[in-house]
């Protein structure tokens, strides 16, 4: 005789939920990573200029969806939308590829948070290399290994350029705003107006808000090909009626 599922009664209640501690862990690891390189910078320089930055916005939110994310794996409460996590990975992979790729390598000595004053040493070394190096990485390892694939659409990346839109938009207004010779006036050298006019940040914009959309458009399509790496993610058997050995077909 088999044994009937009353109607109306919610899957929770039927299939056990399933916790994912290791993914927790791992998560609330990468959250404590943000938020102390967060609380350092936070620490060392003025609040509302270091709050300005890309860098340390982004690693705002790495810091609340991983702990949010940490939560339901340990809870075994279904994980954040992939909308939600693609847009984060994207935001933070942008803070990692940006400093690395242009902000360390300029020739003024341009720092992490826009100080070119400071030597990054102490302290100051550690969040950088915490805000740019350790949470874009363990965001990425993290989407690749710990994360379900397939969940991410194309339009999704037109979504996440609102982000650095309106990004673009608060630092040109806020630069608007402050004096000629405020200290860190424009957060990033490509984003001066005073140097390189309207003009010249628009195309900026324009060349960086390209790269950016690029590479949403290769999460999104990495995401349709990549495997299930991490073993939290493979399906579960049937926990309502398992298999089970029977002459009957």
């Amino acid at each position: 005789m088999i044994a009937s599922v009353p109607t109306g009664v919610p899957a929770s209640a039927v299939v056990p939920p399933r916790r994912r501690p290791y993914t927790a862990v791992f998560r609330t690891l990468v959250c404590a990573a943000a938020v102390t390189g967060l609380a350092i910078d936070l620490t060392l320089g003025s609040p509302l200029r270091v709050l300005s930055y890309f860098t340390i916005q982004s690693n705002v939110l790495v810091a609340v969806a991983f702990a949010v994310s940490a939560g339901r794996a340990w809870t075994g409460r279904p994980p954040l939308s992939p909308r939600v996590t693609g847009g984060v990975l994207l935001l933070i992979s942008i803070t990692g590829l940006v400093y690395h790729l242009v902000l360390a390598n300029s020739s003024s000595g341009f720092s992490m948070t826009g100080d070119a004053t400071h030597a990054l040493t102490g302290w100051r070394s550690v969040s950088n290399q915490l805000l740019h190096t350790v949470t874009p990485l363990a965001a990425a390892l993290d989407w690749l290994v710990l994360t379900a694939p397939g969940g991410l659409l194309v339009r999704h990346a037109a979504q996440w350029m609102l982000c650095p839109l309106v990004y673009l938009l608060f630092a040109l207004a806020r630069g608007a705003l402050l004096p000629p010779g405020s200290e860190a006036r424009y957060p990033y050298p490509f984003l001066d107006v005073e140097a390189h006019g309207y003009a010249g940040v628009v195309g900026n914009a324009v060349f960086f808000g390209a790269a950016f959309y690029a590479l949403g458009l290769a999460i999104v399509g990495l995401d349709r090909i990549r495997p299930s790496l991490g073993p939290d993610l493979r399906r579960r058997s049937n926990r309502i009626s398992p298999p089970a050995v029977s002459p009957l077909k």
